[in-house]
């Protein structure tokens, strides 16, 4: 005969009022963690109480009920209905849904106050971030979710974004395939084909971090803080159709704009419509470009111009903004921090002063016949306007009459200018160099690369030797004593005509470098005081200061350093010889440690100016010897392309030089100028080649030091 199976006996559910109850002193609970009572209280006035408390009745010393129950389980939930019978928004004999349990019970009051507490299942995340969707796809605003539970609007973006992700990535996290660090990653984009096209790729890899899955997924998009995103602006990016992709979770700069084609589209008809404007003003040639390469002017002919003095008018507005920057400036001058309103303001003050003290120049009609304009976009994302440039073509003769004497127009006065014809307007995109994912092998550094690499150590040599007159005394020197002296010597690394020497190729980063800014600067200041008639620069240059003529002279001898390392000429004639090279190679070396020059203050190895012109063995072995063994294996399994990039990366702080920037020790490679049985060029130079894919220079798979 079968036995009979006990069934269970669930403890009876009824309404008691809160003024019969009381917190159990056997509550496990004492440690606050969690949603606050102030918040689970407000949720409880909006939702009601979703779930009862578990209560036993009091009993009296003979062991009879005494009306009275007290709370084992649930504490938090009677505490937040105490706060609201406090505040009068819920009275104190409420009925409260409780579930009563046997006084005699076996079970102690502890147990089930701990039990409580401990055999429930947290929510899924997923499972919240699908119930935000829902709520979002019923109609609720994302302020009235974050109202609701008490969160803020920010956090519930997120947590849309991530209910976003592609359903086969959720499904993967859901099973606990991925983690949520790493699903956060996949949220920066909204293309669930390129998520999974990422996920396949990084899934049975070691190295998936959310860093990398981040870049995989931007890699074609261009950074809002780009200078052609700055200038086109994210409100017209937008308007014009482009997607802008965010990162709700880590500081993204404005997040990436991922149509690049419609940006340099943007970013091009925007400048054609300033050249057009500027062509009105009647220039001969506007030229627009986003950035231009360093020395872009070289070899044309500035012209002054006429500054516009101010009217009365401007001169009042600009002694009354000065007033009052003053008169802030000296009220919160012990304020460790400006309040907002307040450093607004001065922004504007600081803006307008600006505009009224940079004066437009105004030139003469001729001079706009024969003269144009370089229009380009700034870091900043501002436009960069370069009026009045002559290029030597453009250097025509004034018209004279019968007599030979210049005509002038009998109104102006001004020379008569030449017929021109209408302003031409250029405007180029960028170019980019092609890259091969699959060259392998240590081969020879491309010569173009060695040329832009020795042209920013050229231009730091520069302005270290301007910021050094005892050293340039020494090396102006050095050059007319050898003329003198030693006419069969090379000629070095001084021109001392001078001759300006400039660069057959550079990076797009040597425009915006340290050492050309101090350079332009250095330039720009002394120019505001060189004369331009030729006695009145005898006199003038007659009258400085010791001091200042030695700086002068520093700034001047400067232009002629030439550190670049060129491909020799074997047969003579034009360019440099072989022995001339490593004369010029050797003294650099020289003049770099008479001044002290730290190459790496003003050079870190990129993608474009180097890690993405060599082979994937030259990336490791930079990474090697920057980062260490660690850092290279942590990226020798990647392509080219990402290689680079994560290099990059690794190398930012290490202070790591490519061979053509390092300077070697005194006793090490040191060549002399006495005779070619001495002279050694660098070891990096011997099999220069091309790795570089279709270089522009020569024959690139000739050696540079050919025989």
């Amino acid at each position: 005969m079968a036995t009979a199976v006990q069934k269970i006996v669930l403890s009876s559910a009824r309404d008691i009022p809160f003024n019969k109850l009381v917190l159990s002193q056997s509550n496990v609970r004492r440690v606050k963690a969690g949603v606050s009572l102030e918040e689970l209280a407000e949720s409880i006035a909006r939702r009601g109480l979703i779930q009862s408390l578990h209560v036993r009745p009091v009993l009296d010393a003979d062991g009879a009920e005494t009306g009275m129950f007290e709370v084992p389980a649930g504490g938090r939930r009677y505490r937040a209905l105490e706060l609201l019978v406090k505040q009068k928004r819920v009275a104190r004999s409420a009925p409260v849904p409780c579930v009563v349990g046997d006084p005699n019970s076996d079970v102690t009051i502890d147990e089930v106050s701990l039990v409580e507490n401990i055999d429930r299942a947290p929510l899924h995340p997923l499972d919240q971030f699908r119930a935000f969707q829902r709520l979002r796809e019923k109609g609720m605003s994302e302020e009235a979710i974050a109202a609701a539970f008490f969160i803020s609007a920010t956090v519930v973006k997120q947590r849309l974004r991530l209910a976003s992700v592609s359903p086969a990535l959720l499904e993967i996290y859901a099973g606990d395939g991925m983690t949520l660090e790493q699903l956060m990653a996949f949220s920066v984009s909204q293309d669930h084909a390129r998520q999974e096209q990422v996920w396949e790729v990084v899934k049975d890899s070691w190295q998936k971090e959310p860093y990398q899955i981040r870049r995989m997924l931007t890699e074609t998009s261009v950074r809002a803080s780009d200078r052609r995103a700055l200038f086109v602006g994210i409100e017209a990016y937008e308007e014009a159709g482009g997607v802008v992709l965010r990162d709700l979770f880590q500081s993204d700069d404005g997040g990436w704009f991922q149509d690049v084609a419609l940006l340099d589209r943007l970013v091009g008809e925007k400048l054609r419509a300033v050249a057009d404007e500027i062509a009105g003003e009647g220039w001969k040639w506007v030229e627009a470009a986003s950035t231009f390469p360093y020395g872009h002017e070289h070899r044309l002919r500035a012209l002054a111009g006429t500054t516009v003095e101010l009217t009365e008018e401007e001169r009042t507005t600009l002694e009354a903004l000065r007033s009052e920057y003053a008169r802030l400036a000296d009220e919160y001058e012990g304020a460790e921090e400006l309040p907002d309103e307040i450093d607004a303001h001065l922004g504007e003050i600081e803006r307008a002063v600006d505009a009224l003290e940079q004066r437009p120049a105004v030139y003469a009609p001729a001079d706009l016949a024969v003269a144009g304009v370089f229009v380009s976009v700034n870091v900043d994302g501002t436009l960069s306007i370069d009026r009045g440039y002559v290029r030597p073509e453009d250097e025509r003769p004034a018209a004279r009459n019968e007599d030979g004497a210049q005509e002038t127009d009998d109104r102006t006065g001004q020379p008569v200018a030449p017929l021109v014809q209408r302003a031409t307007v250029t405007v180029d995109g960028e170019i980019t160099e092609p890259e091969n994912d699959e060259e392998e092998g240590i081969k020879p550094l491309p010569e173009r690369l060695v040329v832009e690499l020795t042209a920013h150590r050229t231009l730091a040599l520069r302005n270290a030797v301007a910021e050094h007159p005892d050293v340039a005394m020494t090396l102006l020197l050095h050059r007319l004593v050898s003329d003198t002296f030693r006419p069969t010597a090379p000629t070095g690394c001084l021109e001392a005509s001078v001759r300006h020497v400039f660069f057959s190729a550079q990076s797009e980063e040597l425009k915006d470098s340290v050492p050309a800014r101090e350079v332009a600067e250095r330039h720009e200041q002394w120019g505001d005081h060189v004369p331009a008639d030729d006695q009145a620069l005898w006199d003038w240059l007659a009258g400085l200061d010791d001091g200042m003529r030695l700086r002068l002279l520093a700034h001047c001898v400067s232009f002629g350093v030439n550190a670049l390392c060129e491909r020799p000429n074997p047969y003579g004639g034009s360019g440099v010889s072989e022995h001339g090279l490593a004369a010029r190679l050797a003294q650099a070396d020289r003049l770099a440690r008479a001044t002290g020059l730290d190459i790496a203050a003003s050079w870190k190895p990129t993608v474009g100016n180097y890690l993405g012109r060599v082979t994937k063995p030259r990336i490791l072995d930079a990474v090697r010897e920057g980062a260490g063994e660690r850092a290279a294996q942590l990226i020798d399994h990647l392509k080219k392309g990402d290689m680079a990039k994560e290099a990059e990366r690794l190398l930012a702080d290490t202070g790591w030089l490519p061979e053509p920037l390092r300077l070697p020790a005194p006793d090490e490679g040191e060549c002399t100028e006495t005779g070619a049985e001495d002279t050694a060029l660098p070891e990096f130079l011997y099999g220069i080649g091309n790795d570089d894919g279709a270089d522009e220079i020569g024959d690139e798979d000739a050696p540079m030091n050919a025989e």
